[in-house]
């Protein structure tokens, strides 16, 4: 099937390099292009695309007040084309709180080579979004019973499973001991920040450390854990080597960096890793996951939630061996029902379960 593109972006540059880049894939056509928001409204009045790649930052109508009107009138899988700056990151963050299912970073110098070498995510990104139901990035009524809340595709190739042991090596069987100190790993793509946004926000003070893995850009993830830090209780950050993970604290990987799970004594903390890309991503799922299983075992909880591809489904099965209690977020309420189906069917997951219970999953798990 010919997944039919609209291109809008101020920029004739990047409009033609996305055009060609994504247009070499044979699967995408681009159908139409617009240098504004006011242009690309009128050509939707003719034919209407399967997904729209959108610059956020353009004259006569911000991408935003785009982006809002689409979603009102007609849902339809939005990718964010964005500057690699703060301000790109901020709106950025805007962008997918109102619907972008999303965001490619590109650079403020450099932008033909970036495209044109970043090829491949280009792609993979629209063919996401493609699959991306975009009625369920609406939250869904939270459950009845809530915590009680204080203040405030295919299996890993030889050559990627080679390079997750490179990173870190696969847990070896022997006994990882209980302690009083529980931690989750949680593990997200395309459609997780809403999902994310949704669970965290529902989680009291007193909720089990969390450390995650959310596929996304250097530079967006800071932007990402602060608007979470602002609406949830509990305290949501961007992790640093060394962060401790601790009761009411969630840990967001770095964009463009693993992020690993280490004990120390009783207690457990965060490395944040250089590497290559491993399952394709860099964070890497599955590296959280495999260290989780190899320093925490049957202290951990893992989930593996609504995303593209197949990153994390060997590393949750590695937890469940391992002695963690495991869970993959359903296909009713995904978003894109890929990593958490690719963990299904390794029987990695011991629960699946819509998206509304998974807060409480949590907190129970405390």
């Amino acid at each position: 099937m010919t997944i039919k593109v609209m291109l809008v972006d101020d920029s004739a540059v990047v409009r033609q390099v996305l055009g060609q880049q994504l247009s070499s894939a044979g699967d995408i056509q681009i159908i139409d292009v617009a240098h504004d928001p006011i242009m690309a409204q009128e050509k939707l009045q003719h034919r209407w695309p399967d997904v729209i790649v959108l610059d956020v930052e353009m004259p006569k109508m911000d991408g935003i007040t785009f982006l809002k009107h689409i979603m009102a009138t007609r849902p339809t899988p939005i990718v964010i084309c964005s500057s690699l700056t703060q301000k790109g990151a901020d709106i950025s963050m805007q962008a997918l709180a109102a619907g972008a299912v999303d965001v490619i970073a590109k650079p403020m110098a450099g932008v033909k080579g970036f495209l044109e070498e970043n090829r491949k995510m280009l792609i993979d990104a629209v063919r996401a979004a493609s699959v991306a139901r975009v009625n369920r990035l609406r939250q869904p009524e939270a459950p009845a019973a809530r915590p009680a809340t204080a203040d405030k595709g295919a299996l890993p190739t030889i050559r990627e499973k080679l390079a997750a042991d490179v990173i870190l090596a696969a847990p070896t069987g022997h006994e990882v001991f209980r302690t009083t100190e529980r931690i989750v790993a949680i593990g997200t793509s395309t459609g997780g920040t809403q999902a994310l946004e949704f669970v965290l926000t529902q989680l009291p003070k007193t909720s089990p450390g969390i450390a995650i893995v959310q596929h996304m850009p250097e530079q967006f993830t800071a932007a990402f854990a602060r608007r979470l830090d602002g609406i949830c209780q509990i305290e949501v950050k961007e992790a640093s080597n060394g962060d401790r993970i601790m009761p009411g604290r969630a840990l967001i990987a770095p964009g463009g960096r693993h992020l690993a799970i280490q004990r120390s004594g009783a207690f457990y903390h965060v490395e944040v890793i250089d590497g290559p890309p491993v399952s394709r991503h860099r964070p890497s799922v599955d590296v959280l996951f495999r260290s989780a299983a190899k320093s925490a075992g049957r202290n951990a909880l893992g989930i593996i939630m609504t995303g593209m591809g197949d990153d994390g489904a060997k590393g949750l099965k590695e937890m469940r061996e391992a002695g963690a209690h495991t869970i993959a977020q359903d296909e009713k309420s995904c978003v894109v029902f890929g990593m958490p189906k690719e963990a299904i069917k390794l029987e990695a997951a011991a629960e699946v379960m819509p998206l509304a219970q998974i807060a409480q999953s949590i907190y129970r798990y405390g």
